[in-house]
């Protein structure tokens, strides 16, 4: 399962080698800057937060979803594992407008990382 951290000033969206090869891409990083809101989901596959069609990317429904999800206007990053809790956090003037990824990280442990300086 990926894992948020915070490097400095920047947001790390930490992967491990098989999750890297599942989303045909790495590690993901964005500056704090960039950084505009993030929500907690009970469920990732709900209408109305995933969007697009994978590609690149390893996908089946309710099992995985790593990889680029396209859409007019845009790319997400997904990282999910299962039909666990996870994030949605949004980005502006980044190649991915979004991150949404499965954790086991809490919201009040999510504001810690976001909080951090």
């Amino acid at each position: 399962m990926a894992e948020l951290i915070r490097e400095g000033n920047d947001l790390v969206l930490v992967l491990s080698k098989k999750e890297q090869v599942f989303a045909l891409n790495r590690t993901q990083r964005a500056p704090i800057s960039k950084f505009k809101s993030v929500s907690a989901h009970e469920n990732l596959w709900a209408r109305g937060i995933l969007k697009g069609l994978r590609a690149p990317g390893t996908g089946l429904p309710y099992k995985v979803l790593y990889g680029t999800m396209r859409y007019p206007g845009g790319k997400d990053f997904t990282a999910i594992y299962g039909r666990g809790p996870g994030f949605v956090m949004t980005f502006d003037g980044l190649p991915f407008k979004r991150w949404i990824f499965t954790s086991d990280l809490s919201e009040s442990g999510m504001n810690l990382i976001l909080d951090n300086s």
